[in-house]
């Protein structure tokens, strides 16, 4: 976490105060960055106080980026999407290389022409050579000041004989319960224990409505100014947010790194995931729908797309339309299980359900549809890992970590 120089020093503030002047007037709205960058040209030094004009292309950058996704949302019929109007305190700022320096764990951060110059002091050593550094970004987090780096890591190389070969395929099956059920292609399987992530969301939720009804009675009546209380328990309750969203993502990083290490160790050259996305559109009630919220499938395809690709794995999506519901044994449609084991009516196959989803996603192709072209390879060898073992009460029990023990 990076330290201001000078803690009393003035605080600087990113608005969009031209975009409301020129609402006011009744002037065309800017919208393209373009647009945008010839207005701060126009408008001289000092618009965005101390900030310089890099900073300040990022910040509009930004904005017109907020602005035509909310229009394109418009657009395809979804009219709770508001544009980016209402003014914001913080924005997050980056620089690109060539306008920072970094020094050990300084970092100096461009400022407009007049002002002071302004070194961030970091809590620890930046994890790349400074040379890979690309860009950074300073963003506010649950009332904590973070900077972000983007640096250029190499790709992974291995010894003749050692690397990733291409033609061995693993299936991958993406879930709650389980983020990564992995088949490989000699009977060897992975599966990726998620329940202390769940019961990370289930706690925080309950935290989160316990805390509300504490201060209900104490909360401002609409239109009046909170008190300093208030203002603590706000305060206080950004802080636990962003506590949560590390947690989490930190618990997501380990599970992909579980699998990417296992396929590393297989001899793994391609991953054939499932695309589960299609089941984000369907509306199954408020319960189920807060499930596929926390469930985070995208950030999960990110974080393991990203991995593998370091490590020299290529990574494709297909469809897994009726993986978890047909035989491998059969191929005939079997009632999809309400536990973990499927077992089909017809030839009396049981295995793990997750196992044979991924088992039978790796026999589809890449833009292929709903069919199983070869044989199932099933595993044999199966090898269990789990995520989020820095969790609060996560330990070697199976059970949900938060949960309080029955006397």
């Amino acid at each position: 976490m990076p330290r201001r120089r000078d803690p009393a020093a003035p605080r600087v503030v990113y608005r969009t105060a031209r975009v409301a002047w020129r609402r006011r007037r009744r002037d065309a709205p800017l919208s393209g960055y373009q647009e945008l960058c010839r207005e701060l040209a126009a408008s001289g030094p000092g618009t965005f106080a101390e900030l310089d004009s890099a900073g300040a292309r990022s910040v509009l950058r930004r904005f017109s980026d907020a602005w035509f996704a909310a229009a394109k949302r418009r657009k395809d019929g979804d009219v709770s999407a508001g544009f980016p109007r209402r003014r914001r305190g913080l924005v997050p700022v980056r620089w690109h290389h060539g306008t920072f320096v970094l020094d050990g764990r300084r970092v100096r951060i461009p400022v407009g022409r007049g002002a002071a110059p302004l070194w961030v002091r970091l809590a620890r050593e930046v994890p790349y050579p400074l040379e890979q550094v690309r860009s950074i970004t300073l963003l506010c987090e649950g009332g904590r000041l973070f900077l972000d780096l983007s640096a250029e890591i190499p790709i992974a190389t291995y010894p003749v004989g050692a690397g990733p070969d291409p033609g061995r395929v693993a299936g991958v099956d993406l879930g709650i319960i389980h983020p990564y059920a992995v088949t490989g292609p000699d009977g060897a399987g992975l599966l990726v224990s998620g329940r202390a992530i769940r019961a990370e969301h289930r706690m925080h939720l309950a935290d989160t409505k316990a805390r509300r009804r504490a201060v209900a009675r104490r909360a401002p009546k609409p239109g009046q100014r909170g008190s300093r209380r208030w203002r603590k328990y706000r305060r206080r309750a950004r802080m636990v947010e962003g506590r949560h969203r590390r947690r989490v993502r930190q618990a997501q990083h380990e599970a992909a790194r579980s699998v990417v290490s296992w396929a590393v160790e297989q001899r793994i050259g391609e991953l054939r995931v499932g695309d589960p996305r299609g089941v984000l559109d369907i509306e199954a009630g408020r319960r189920h729908n807060l499930w596929l919220r926390q469930w985070q499938v995208g950030r999960l395809l990110q974080v393991l797309t990203d991995k593998a690709t370091l490590s020299g794995i290529t990574l494709c999506l297909v469809n897994e339309r009726g993986t978890s519901s047909t035989c491998p044994a059969c191929q005939r449609r079997v009632p999809k299980p309400r536990g973990r084991t499927l077992s089909c009516p017809h030839c009396r196959f049981s295995g793990h359900r997750d196992l044979v989803a991924a088992a039978t996603i790796a026999t589809r192709s890449p833009g292929g549809g709903p069919t199983t072209p070869t044989a199932v390879v099933l595993s044999e060898v199966l090898t269990h890992r789990r995520a989020g073992r820095h969790l609060p009460g996560a330990g070697q029990s199976r059970r949900d970590p938060r949960r309080p023990r029955v006397a």
